[in-house]
Formats: C-alpha cells, sequence, structure tokens
C-alpha cells in the first residue's frame, strides 16, 4: 500500500511527524510537498499533488494536513477517481470506519487545528486499517459517482 502525504504552511510541522510515524509503522511513504516551510504555501498546491497521485496509483491512498482539512477535501474531490473525507476529530472510530467501508474512501484531510497529533495517529490508523465493504450497493453507489465522472468531467 502507498500513502501520498501533503501539506500547506499550516500542515507542515504535522507533516513530518505523521511521515516519520507512517515510515516506521511500515507503510511505504512519499511526501509531495513542500519541502520547506513557506507561510506562503496553500493548500490547492499539495491538495491536487496528492489527489493526483492517488487517482493515478492503484491501492493508493492519500493524506493531507493544513489548517482546517475542509479545503483540502473539496479539492481533492475535484480530481476523479477521488473520494476524499475530511476529520474534525473525536469521536473518529465510526465515522473514519463509515468513510471507508461504504464509500472506499482514499483521501483523509484534517486540519491541524482541530485535530491533535495523537488523535491524527489513531485515526489514520483506524481510517487504513478499515475495508471496504464491496457489497452490491456500495459498489452500485461509487459506479454512480464514476459514470458521471466520466460523462461530465474527464474519461
Amino acid at each position: 500500500m502507498k500513502i501520498f502525504i501533503g501539506s500547506d504552511h499550516a500542515g507542515f510541522e504535522y507533516k513530518s511527524k505523521i511521515k516519520e510515524w507512517l515510515d516506521k509503522s511500515g507503510y511505504s511513504v512519499e511526501d509531495v510537498g513542500p519541502f520547506k516551510y513557506d507561510p506562503k504555501d496553500d493548500y490547492p498546491t499539495y491538495s491536487f499533488k496528492v489527489a493526483e497521485q492517488v487517482a493515478k496509483t492503484k491501492d493508493s491512498y492519500g493524506v493531507i494536513i493544513a489548517r482546517s482539512g475542509i479545503g483540502e477535501s473539496i479539492v481533492a474531490n475535484k480530481v476523479t477517481g477521488v473520494r476524499a473525507v475530511s476529520f474534525f476529530g473525536k469521536p473518529p472510530k465510526d465515522f473514519l470506519k463509515m468513510s471507508r467501508m461504504h464509500d472506499n474512501t482514499n483521501v483523509l484531510c484534517f486540519g491541524s487545528e482541530f485535530v491533535t497529533l495523537p488523535e491524527a495517529k489513531k485515526a489514520i490508523t483506524i481510517w487504513l486499517k478499515t475495508e471496504f465493504k464491496n457489497e452490491t450497493r456500495h459498489k452500485r453507489r461509487l459506479k454512480e459517482i464514476s459514470d458521471y465522472e466520466k460523462k461530465h468531467w474527464r474519461n
């Protein structure tokens, strides 16, 4: 499993810590930037980078960290094939599990202003370890989304 990680200026410090933790946990992690702190770094640049990598890399996931996680999710969901979820802290377990089991989310966004580092690690662990249910109704709904994307956006 490949994990792409990115942030803006507000998530830069968290990104470094989470990347190190994911590496130590045995995941294959690719940092798409930024690689040095710049207070002018905006979330769309790195959110698009993460989402595009996830969309073109089979069996991959993305983690985007910024101030809130809201704009990052909006950006990531503009990329065909990406299903991003924003996480805002407690309680993570059922919310994140459902996002994976029912919607097969592949990008997790959260904000350093709302989620502590321990909460982030717990959330990422739950999210990555939860499998898509692959039930007919869930597959049907995801197909409706991908059919719409193909018809209205890109092939």
